[in-house]
């Protein structure tokens, strides 16, 4: 049974709950991360959340000798080194490319040579696209890239061949990829050159496909980082939240800790490897809904979110986890309702201090022509 665990990318928010995750079930920990500026601030400081029982590396997953360094004594790893957000993989395409794809091809590289037990990469359900939805005639169909025209019209929901609205439903792993950001495009390819390397080279490989996860260590002032924390970072500043469209896209918020568990259970489960796994908490909720929750808890009642009735090149409209293989694969059972989730991110919030870089980010999108 693996041992000794390496998490590229794991001073990060999500990699950091992993670590306390594996260290708590007797594993030992060590971290490959970057420190990049705009996960962990211009000084590029290890974290203070960061276990002390884990031992970091300081060095990039593109770099060869920084990861012969990090591989040497481990058992399994997991790979989550990867720049994260839609809208700036849009206009900084090469570093995408370069961070996610080089960087998993070079660990991969790596290992060609390496026994392993597991590889665990993480993989996004931006890769999805539009989720699945029903006809008006009760037809289960892959929903569609919306058009411009219909966009500028703010028509924002999607219609089949008659015109009627469709009803979104849960999106299982066998609904084919439907590519809509060059984000979406490097986590696939992450995915997908991990399982192919993986079989090839007999490394037990899993990927999981995360949802919109949300938590304590969100980096608060990474304006590309996942909309609760961007919402937060705004209401710390005492300013409205700007949600885009008309608010009522629908997605599946789950709580980190569940997700530090879903990758516990893949290194350990093994019916997993060679498979993609959704991980969510099988619940839906709106943006609109998700930003006037944190709104209550945050006590900023008197602002109220923004309803920009603009959209992002990239955005899709409805995706939500069906989550029965995970729960049949891995025995993953989500724990953390979404109440208690952001009432423990509140608390956490009172402590902290955000600078809103959103405004910039959204010009840097306006100027390209990617929102209208």
């Amino acid at each position: 049974m693996a041992d000794h665990i390496l998490i590229t990318g794991g001073a990060g928010f999500i990699g950091s709950h992993l670590a306390d995750e594996l260290l708590s079930s007797g594993y030992r920990v060590r971290v490959l991360d970057n420190l990049t500026e705009q996960v962990h601030g211009p000084q590029q400081q290890p974290p203070d959340y960061l276990s002390s029982d884990v031992e970091l590396i300081i060095g990039d997953v593109r770099d060869p000798e920084a990861v012969e360094l990090a591989l040497e004594g481990v058992d399994a790893v997991f790979h989550f080194a990867a720049m994260v957000g839609v809208g700036q993989s849009m206009y900084q395409a090469r570093d995408y490319v370069s961070v996610n794809d080089l960087g998993t091809a070079t660990l991969l590289q790596a290992l060609m040579h390496r026994p392993l037990e597991r590889l665990v990469v993480a993989s996004s359900m931006s890769l999805y696209g539009e989720g699945m939805y029903v006809t008006s005639e009760g037809h289960l169909v892959e929903g569609h890239l919306r058009s411009l025209e219909q966009l500028r019209d703010n028509d924002w929901n999607l219609r089949d061949a008659r015109g009627e609205l469709m009803i979104p439903v849960p999106t299982p792993e066998s609904k084919p990829p439907a590519l809509a950001s060059v984000y979406a495009l490097t986590k696939y390819a992450q995915e997908r050159m991990c399982l192919l390397m993986g079989q090839a080279y007999g490394i037990p490989t899993v990927a999981l496909r995360f949802f919109n996860a949300y938590g304590t260590r969100q980096s608060l002032s990474n304006p590309y980082t996942g909309v609760l924390a961007i919402f937060a970072s705004r209401l710390l500043n005492e300013r409205r939240p700007v949600v885009f469209e008309d608010g009522l896209q629908k997605r599946d918020f789950v709580h980190v800790r569940d997700v530090a568990r879903a990758c516990r259970l893949a290194l350990e489960s093994e019916e997993a490897p060679g498979l993609a796994l959704n991980v969510g908490s099988g619940r839906i909720y709106t943006i609109l809904e998700i930003a006037r929750k944190l709104i209550s808890i945050l006590g900023r009642e008197p602002l109220e979110p923004e309803i920009s009735g603009k959209f992002r090149t990239g955005d899709i409209r409805n995706c939500f986890a069906d989550i029965s293989l995970a729960r049949g694969v891995l025995g993953y059972a989500p724990q953390v309702p979404l109440e208690e989730g952001l009432a423990e991110l509140a608390e956490w919030l009172n402590h902290q201090m955000a600078e809103d870089y959103f405004d910039e980010a959204r010009r840097e999108l306006d100027a390209r022509g990617l929102t209208a």
